[in-house]
């Protein structure tokens, strides 16, 4: 491994020159990438992300705990509509933080029908997380979404924009909506996306979810236009984004299926092995020479956490690479300390393991479960507790009886899921990864005097951590991963 202190200083001046960076911070989790990660990642050269989900909950469960070091604060300052700020901070800001066995105060589950001031919530979160992890550098910043969670993308959107983001990553699912809504925030213009309902019936459109800066006094702000990259699975989705999206993209992440939080399904009959893992195969797999004719930079993801994967994807005519396990465990990452001490401590002991479960997440795609210890979450805990829905970002809308629209979240109550016209086995093995994933970031609720159960997610690459363990001396940080990743001879 490299020690030479300018290694990092002169890769960031050879990508400030460039079009884009070569290594791509994964956005992970529930603020596991959060603005601290991605700001060490971008200070140094490379793409930073902060991960776009549930950031209205970060944010009200941060104000909660106290807002230590009055970083939220701080970039609310700067948030150019009062009203909302002041609004969030009366309603959720504990001066003296909250007591450890005291339950949080829920951000509302938003429907993106209505409420104004759930819209006012979530740009508020995306815009503090993206201020601060863009704060006292000059370097990239990007934030990640997931096209499932249809309901918060508009206002995730605008508020990022409002700070300045200069990357918006998009995956699971298909975003080709999203570069006119790009365009028409940058404009300072109403944008809409059509709302994914399943069953829907009635012969009129079906309905479409808004966001309009005006209704928020900020009408008139023309913003920077983010560079979009839509994270795909297959050269058919690299095809229909670049020629059927409803504006310009300019690249794409290859998101191979060992790459950790939600895969895309394979292709084709499913077949699972003997641990109930869905098995991929080679149509699975995107052929680079047919993504190339697109003539769209790319950059490989998913076991790419080595110097000689991003050797081989810079032969392969990639632009770089995307890495994510590799920085979910550094010390600028939002994953609690425990967790990671727990996790690394099974890769040096060799027995790390991770699970692509089928059933785990209520959206139906693949996701990876790292195997933890009873004494967090292993799957019986997990399966014995309490099955609430209560912040809803992974529910799917729905056409009810009466012709309205409902949301139901496979992960709920079996009863309240059935009643609203879900399938009894649509039900069996989901988990609750909102609420789990929060936990795994210090911002668990509390149910009944305990605190809801985590639910690690990382690439199938985690039980390769021990080669760049084996070599770290930076006491595993941000920098000490971009120098591991740049110490092939090109970079040297």
């Amino acid at each position: 491994m490299t020690n030479s202190v300018d290694t990092a200083n002169a890769f960031h001046l050879k990508a400030k020159a460039s079009v884009h960076p070569t290594i791509i911070q994964g956005g992970m989790g529930v603020a596991v990438s959060g603005w601290q990660l991605a700001r060490a990642v971008s200070s140094l050269g490379q793409l930073g992300v902060v991960s776009g989900t549930a950031l209205d909950a970060v944010l009200v469960r941060r104000l909660q705990d106290g807002d230590a070091g009055g970083h939220i604060r701080r970039a609310l300052e700067q948030f150019p509509f009062r009203p909302a700020v002041e609004a969030v901070l009366q309603k959720y800001f504990r001066t003296e933080g909250r007591r450890l066995e005291q339950a949080y105060k829920n951000a509302p589950m938003h429907t993106g029908l209505g409420n104004r001031n759930s819209r006012a919530l979530i740009a508020l979160g995306s815009f503090v997380e993206v201020f601060l992890a863009k704060e006292g550098h000059d370097g990239l910043v990007g934030i990640n979404l997931l096209t499932k969670i249809q309901t918060h993308t508009l206002a995730t959107l605008y508020g990022a924009m409002l700070a300045g983001v200069e990357y918006v990553l998009m995956g699971a699912g298909i975003p080709k909506d999203i570069p006119a809504v790009l365009d028409r925030f940058a404009n300072g213009q109403e944008a809409s996306i059509k709302l994914e309902v399943t069953g829907w019936n009635n012969s009129s459109e079906s309905p479409w979810l808004k966001f309009d800066p005006a209704e928020f006094e900020l009408g008139h702000h023309k913003l920077e236009r983010p560079k979009f990259l839509p994270i795909i699975a297959s050269n058919l989705l690299a095809t229909v984004m670049a020629r059927k999206a409803n504006g310009s993209i300019e690249g794409f992440v290859v998101e191979g299926p060992t790459a950790g939080g939600h895969n895309a399904p394979p292709r084709g009959a499913p077949i699972f092995d003997q641990l109930g893992q869905p098995v991929y195969g080679e149509k699975d797999h995107v052929n680079l020479e047919q993504l190339s004719d697109l003539g769209l930079p790319f950059w490989l993801a998913g076991g790419m956490g080595s110097p000689q994967a991003l050797q081989s994807a810079l032969s392969g005519g990639a632009a770089g690479i995307q890495v994510g396990t590799l920085f979910a465990y550094c010390q600028e990452s939002g994953l609690l300390a425990e967790h990671k001490a727990i996790v690394l401590e099974q890769v040096r002991a060799e027995h790390a393991n991770v699970l692509t479960d089928a059933l785990a997440s209520p959206t139906g795609f693949p996701f990876k479960v790292v195997n933890l210890p009873e004494s967090l979450a292993d799957d019986a805990v997990y399966q014995a507790r309490e099955r609430i829905c209560d912040l809803g970002y992974l529910r799917e809308a729905y056409q009810k009886t009466d012709g309205g629209i409902g949301f139901r979240c496979a992960a709920e109550p079996v009863e309240t899921y059935i009643a609203k016209g879900g399938k009894l086995e649509e039900t069996l093995g989901r988990k609750c990864l909102c609420n789990a994933l929060t936990s795994d970031v210090g911002l668990g609720q509390i149910r009944h005097g305990s605190l809801e159960p985590a639910l690690v997610t990382s690439g199938d690459d985690l039980v390769m951590l021990g080669d760049f363990l084996a070599q770290d001396t930076s006491g595993y940080t941000a920098k000490g991963v971009i120098d591991y990743l740049l110490a092939g001879p090109e970079f040297c």
